[in-house]
């Protein structure tokens, strides 16, 4: 007999938004997890056709309950039991984000990596190779000649 209410943080674990039923039950904690504006619970049941709110920042994803599952998915099964309503301008809020990452690195995101690194110098490279401060000291050292 298929169920008709699971609790939302499992059903955010077998419909694949977070990694790990515990990840899920913290962001509920954190209130990430809402419907309708009210911050949910990690223990408050849902049913088909409940829309759902999860921030991950930067963006907020919305999501519709189609079914309930037996258990956790396949990514292919996942179109079955969810609709996903979120909003194109917020997967170009994402897009941006990761373009501009190095150069408007957040608080509180830790040190650059490596790569990073890397490209924060090459970065600063290309952008003072040709630069007028270095023709300006040129000048300095010829006038003191």
């Amino acid at each position: 007999m298929p169920k008709t209410e699971e609790r939302i943080d499992k059903w955010l674990w077998c419909m694949r938004v977070f990694k790990t039923r515990t990840i899920a039950t913290d962001a509920c904690k954190k209130g990430r997890v809402m419907m309708g504006g009210t911050v949910l619970k990690p223990s408050r049941m849902v049913k088909p056709g409940d829309i759902i709110d999860v921030k991950k920042p930067p963006i907020t994803y919305t999501f519709k309950v189609l079914q309930i599952a037996p258990n956790r998915l396949g990514a292919k099964l996942v179109p079955e039991y969810l609709e996903n309503l979120t909003p194109k301008s917020q997967y170009e809020l994402l897009e941006m984000t990761k373009i501009s990452g190095f150069v408007d690195r957040q608080k509180g995101l830790g040190r650059p990596t490596k790569r990073d690194s890397r490209e924060m110098s090459r970065f600063k490279e290309e952008s003072y190779a040709d630069s007028f401060f270095l023709d300006w000291e040129d000048d300095d050292d010829e006038d003191e000649d």
